[in-house]
C-alpha cells in the first residue's frame, strides 16, 4: 500500500490548454479516494498521471514517497481498471487474470493460488474456464478487477469501470467494489462522473470542476457544507435549487417568500461583509415537504401555495416540479452545471424557474393543481452571486 501526493501538479498539453491546474492532493494509505467532477473537468487525467500514462508539465507526484514524475507505468507498482473491462477475448479467466503475472516470470504455482484467491474474493471460481464472451457485464468487470488484484498492487485506479453496466447491476456492483476495497485495504483512487457512486463508494470526495479541485472532504460534508455553488449543485440527486435571493435585516427575500435566517445562517454570515446585497440561495428537493403531510408549526418551518407542474411518483417519495417567477439565475457555475447535465438548450416553460420538491408518498400533489408546501428553513445555504463561494462556512 502507499500515500499518494500531488504537490502542484498541472497537466499542459502543446497547445497551451491546461487539463488540471496546479493541484494539491494528499491520499492517504489505504484510503478510498473518488475524483468526481463533470465532463471535461480533468479527473481522468489526473488519474492517467498517477498510472503514468499522462506526462506531468509540472509539479510533483509522490507515491509510496517517492516521486515517479519519470518512472515508467510499469515500475509504479499500480494496477488500473479501465471501464471498457480490457480483457483477452481468445483467453479464458483464469488466463486473463494471471496473464500480467505469467509475463513478470512469477511461479506457475504462485499464479495458481493468487488467482484461485482473487477469484474466491470475487466470486469467479465457477467461471475461472470461461471465456469473457460467455460472461455477462458485470461478471467481465470482476475478471478486470481480479487482473488487478492478483498484482497486489500498492494502489488500484479505477477509470469510470462501471459506467458501461446497466443501472440495477450497477447499484450491485458499487457495493461489490466497496467491499472489496475494504477487505483488501488498498490505497484506491476511482473516477467516476456519477455522484451517486461518489457518495456511496468513498472515504473522501475530490469534486473538480475546470482542471481545478473545488472540495476535498467527507460524503456527508459535502453534502452538509459544500464550499461553494458548484459543489452544492454537483452533490445530491435531485440536485439542489438554487434562486435569487435579497438579503437584509436578517433575513433574506425569495420567489417563494421571505424567510428568517436560521442561527445557524446568521452566525456564518457573521464572518463575511454584512448589508442588504443580493445572494443565491440555495435549497435541496428534500427540505420541501407538503403541509398536508407535515401540518404542525415550527419556528423553522415556511409554508407556501404554488402550482404543480409535473408530478413524479417514485413509489417511496415523490417528486413534484413547480415553477417560481422572480426571475432566472445566471452565473457561470449554474451554467456549467446545466451543460453537464444537457439542459442548456432546454426551452423553458412558463415564468420564472423551475423546482423540484421531494415530498412523502403521501402527497396527493396533482400537476395543474395547487399545493401548499413547506421549506425547512434551518437547511437553507446561501452563496455569494458573484463567485459562487458559500456565504456560511
Amino acid at each position: 500500500m502507499a500515500e499518494i501526493h500531488f504537490k502542484d501538479v498541472t497537466k499542459r498539453y502543446p497547445d497551451g490548454f491546461e487539463a488540471v491546474k496546479s493541484i494539491n492532493l494528499d491520499i492517504n494509505d489505504g484510503e478510498f479516494m473518488i475524483l468526481v467532477g463533470p465532463s471535461g473537468c480533468g479527473k481522468s487525467t489526473a488519474l492517467r498521471m498517477i498510472a503514468g500514462l499522462e506526462d506531468i508539465t509540472d509539479g510533483d507526484l509522490i507515491i509510496g514517497g517517492e516521486r515517479v514524475n519519470d518512472l515508467a507505468p510499469r515500475d509504479r507498482d499500480i494496477a488500473m481498471v479501465f471501464q471498457n473491462y480490457a480483457l483477452y477475448p481468445h483467453m479464458t479467466v483464469r488466463d486473463n487474470m494471471g496473464f500480467a503475472l505469467k509475463l513478470a516470470k512469477v511461479d506457475k504455482g504462485d499464479i495458481d493460488r493468487k488467482v484461485t484467491e482473487a477469484a474466491r474474493i470475487l466470486d469467479l471460481e465457477q467461471h475461472l474456464e470461461r471465456k469473457p464472451a460467455n460472461l455477462s457485464g458485470g461478471q467481465r468487470q470482476r475478471v478486470a478487477m481480479g487482473r488487478a488484484i492478483v498484482r497486489d498492487p500498492k494502489a488500484f485506479l479505477m477509470d469510470e469501470p462501471l459506467s458501461n453496466l446497466d443501472a440495477k447491476l450497477r447499484v450491485q456492483m458499487r457495493t461489490e467494489v466497496a467491499r472489496i476495497q475494504k477487505r483488501l485495504g488498498t490505497t484506491m483512487v476511482y473516477v467516476t462522473h456519477d455522484q451517486t457512486e461518489a457518495m456511496t463508494l468513498g472515504d473522501r470526495v475530490a469534486v473538480m470542476r475546470a482542471g481545478l479541485l473545488q472540495q476535498v472532504d467527507a460524503p456527508g460534508r459535502l453534502y452538509e457544507q459544500p464550499d461553494n455553488l458548484f459543489v452544492a449543485g454537483f452533490i445530491g440527486s435531485p440536485s439542489m435549487n438554487f434562486l435569487p435571493g435579497r438579503l437584509e435585516d436578517g433575513s433574506v427575500t425569495t420567489p417563494v417568500g421571505k424567510i428568517a435566517l436560521p442561527d445557524r445562517v446568521r452566525r456564518g454570515l457573521e464572518s463575511s461583509d454584512g448589508g442588504t446585497r443580493d445572494v443565491v440561495v440555495g435549497i435541496r428537493p428534500e427540505h420541501f415537504e407538503d403541509a398536508a403531510v407535515e401540518p404542525e408549526d415550527h419556528p423553522d418551518r415556511m409554508k407556501f401555495r404554488t402550482k404543480v407542474d409535473v408530478v413524479e411518483s417514485m413509489g417511496s417519495e415523490v417528486y413534484v416540479y413547480f415553477d417560481v417567477k422572480g426571475g432566472e439565475l445566471h452565473t457561470a457555475e449554474l451554467d456549467e452545471l446545466a451543460a453537464d447535465a444537457g439542459m442548456e438548450d432546454l426551452p423553458s416553460h412558463g415564468e420564472g424557474q423551475q423546482v423540484v420538491a421531494r415530498l412523502s408518498a403521501e402527497s396527493k400533489a396533482a400537476p395543474g393543481a395547487e399545493v401548499e408546501l413547506v421549506v425547512d428553513t434551518s437547511q437553507i445555504h446561501l452563496f455569494a452571486t458573484d463567485n459562487g463561494r458559500a456565504l456560511t462556512r
